[in-house]
């Protein structure tokens, strides 16, 4: 698949999360993803699967004390990769207001994710997590 397939799949994946369908995205990624979320938080490492990563946002969401609500900015792409800027609003259990700008690198063969680098804000994410 080219930049502008691959483009379209990411777009039409975090449009629908947008819309309140995280599974979209989520049946993009491959299960044994490579998955690094930068930083020193509790949740920054690199996962080796996508069951891995599921587990830290599982960790991630018991913080919150509403759902993520996801609103794409932009994507771009060349080749196999694409970048893609968005936030994630929702409400954190110790009072927290979890406004969070991203930007995952993403690269996917075969119409499927392999590898993220996922960008953020770390302090927000270790506020959320004290």
């Amino acid at each position: 698949m080219g930049a502008a397939e691959n483009k379209k799949l990411v777009r039409d994946a975090f449009e629908a999360w947008g819309r309140r369908d995280g599974r979209a995205f989520f049946k993009l990624v491959a299960d044994d993803v490579r998955w690094t979320v930068i930083g020193h938080t509790p949740i920054s490492r690199t996962y080796d699967s996508k069951r891995d990563f599921r587990n830290a946002l599982g960790a991630m969401s018991e913080h919150l004390a509403s759902e993520l609500r996801v609103v794409m900015r932009d994507v771009i792409a060349d080749g196999d990769k694409v970048a893609v800027e968005f936030e994630s609003h929702a409400a954190g259990k110790n009072g927290t207001a979890y406004d969070q700008t991203y930007c995952w690198m993403l690269r996917l063969a075969d119409g499927k994710v392999r590898e993220v680098v996922a960008y953020l804000d770390t302090e927000l994410v270790s506020k959320l997590f004290s």
